[in-house]
């Protein structure tokens, strides 16, 4: 148990003080055009840290700096190089689309998607040594995982059956699996480096420690509700965070779910973990949060609340009373009637004690009633002299409640100045079909 302990603690006092950063390029292609701004049959992006550093599309067919660095720190020559890669990777895209339609046996009446990304995560040491910890390199057809690069192995991991051809094909050119894996942990770390030295001011920001809260909402099982965990505002970004009942951590054993950390609009991170437990769970629950910038860690307790759970039984109450107080309204109308107090017709005016007060006199002490009709969707005004029948106020009696429904809202780097050995592999590649 002290062992668990000691590693425990070695991992979160590892992980507060390191930093990390990700280089990374998507790709992606429609298998037809779509009448959408902003979309494209093909598009390309670098992504340092998720934030954009290039774009390139199937329209302006040009590779353009995102970044202000990066338009002055590199050279033409980066940018027209990498405007030629993208636009053979353009064209590789357009016939392996085709190809995986065909194998998929899907044909051109929907869009379909080729999704390529590609690149490296590091982490920076405190003596600013970079430690490579992954690399990506996959595919995805309709959203779907289809083709995965295994650093470890040096081998493609084919998910489903439609993977399976070119897995066995580009596995048989076992040079390409050793260059991918000499990108993913040589030279894209290399060019993550330089563009981290390049973008330094810009990415440097003050560090923000995390704000964090702990909060419950009615989850979709009844009787139960969503306990949720939320830390936002902190920079950088590698945060740790645990839900903890009664002192132990809960694991996605126990249902804890989560999206990882995500990115903010001023650059800052949040991140949100949650558990279903029983809305009568009377068990203490805590959200633990470490971040770099604090001196210890935060300890947040749940106060047992649900933030929407009475919503329902507020709104039930509030439309039982509108009904009882509506029901007693036109009830009241009615017994006036009958009595004679309301539409005393032409026989003499209303005695000036009664309700004539509240409605509109005729002119000849009458009563008016005005009440809006809908008509086949449109307003109209029925006026009455105080000769309306029994017929015509059951029917205005009817309308006040009536509910209208109709209408209800009812494989290669593009980092632009690789080896020659990169470029001849890139030539490969635009010719290294998906399909056999």
């Amino acid at each position: 148990m002290y062992f668990v302990v000691v590693l425990l603690l070695f991992r979160t006092l590892s992980m507060v003080n390191s930093e990390t950063w990700s280089l990374s390029y998507i790709y992606t292609a429609l298998s037809k055009p779509v009448e959408l701004p902003g979309i494209h049959e093909f598009t390309a992006m670098g992504l340092l840290n998720d934030k954009q550093i290039d774009y390139y599309d199937s329209v302006a067919k040009k590779k353009i700096p995102k970044q202000d660095w990066m338009r002055e720190k590199l050279p033409a020559d980066y940018w027209e190089k990498g405007t030629q890669s993208r636009k053979s990777k353009e064209q590789w895209f357009k016939v392996n689309v085709n190809i995986l339609m065909d194998r998929m046996r899907h044909n051109n009446t929907d869009v379909h998607i080729l999704q390529w990304k590609h690149g490296c995560e590091i982490d920076k040491q405190p003596d600013d040594t970079l430690k490579f910890i992954k690399g990506t390199d996959q595919y995805s057809y309709d959203g779907d995982d289809f083709l995965a690069f295994d650093d470890a192995t040096m081998q493609w991991v084919a998910p489903v059956d439609q993977a399976l051809p070119t897995k066995r094909k580009w596995d048989g050119v076992q040079i390409l699996n050793q260059y991918t894996k000499g990108y993913l942990e040589k030279e894209c770390v290399d060019w993550l480096s330089k563009f981290m030295a390049y973008g330094d001011k810009e990415f440097r920001r003050a560090d923000s420690p995390p704000k964090v809260y702990a909060f419950a909402k009615k989850a979709k099982t009844a009787g139960h509700v969503r306990l949720t965990c939320m830390a936002t505002g902190f920079y950088p970004k590698d945060v740790l965070m645990y839900i903890k009942k009664n002192g132990v951590q809960l694991t996605k054993q126990d249902g804890v779910q989560s999206d990882g950390v995500l990115p903010n609009d001023d650059e800052t991170y949040q991140i949100r973990m949650s558990v279903q437990i029983p809305e009568a769970d009377k068990e203490t629950y805590e959200c633990f949060v470490n971040h770099t910038t604090l001196k210890e860690p935060i300890w947040v307790k749940w106060d047992g609340k649900c933030c929407d759970c009475s919503q329902v039984t507020v709104v039930v109450i509030v439309a039982v009373v509108l009904v009882v107080l509506i029901v007693a309204l036109v009830t009241s109308l009615l017994v006036l009637w009958k009595k004679g107090k309301i539409c005393a017709g032409n026989t003499g005016a209303l005695p000036p004690t009664e309700i004539q007060g509240s409605l509109n006199g005729n002119g000849n002490g009458a009563a008016i009633l005005s009440m809006p009709v809908t008509t086949d969707g449109a307003i109209s005004t029925s006026s009455d002299s105080g000769q309306g029948s029994n017929e015509r106020l059951e029917r205005e009696a009817m309308l006040t409640n009536e509910v209208t429904t109709d209408g209800a809202s009812s494989t290669s780097s593009d980092s632009g100045q690789g080896s020659k050995e990169r470029l001849e592999r890139e030539a490969m590649l635009t010719n290294e079909a998906i399909g056999e």
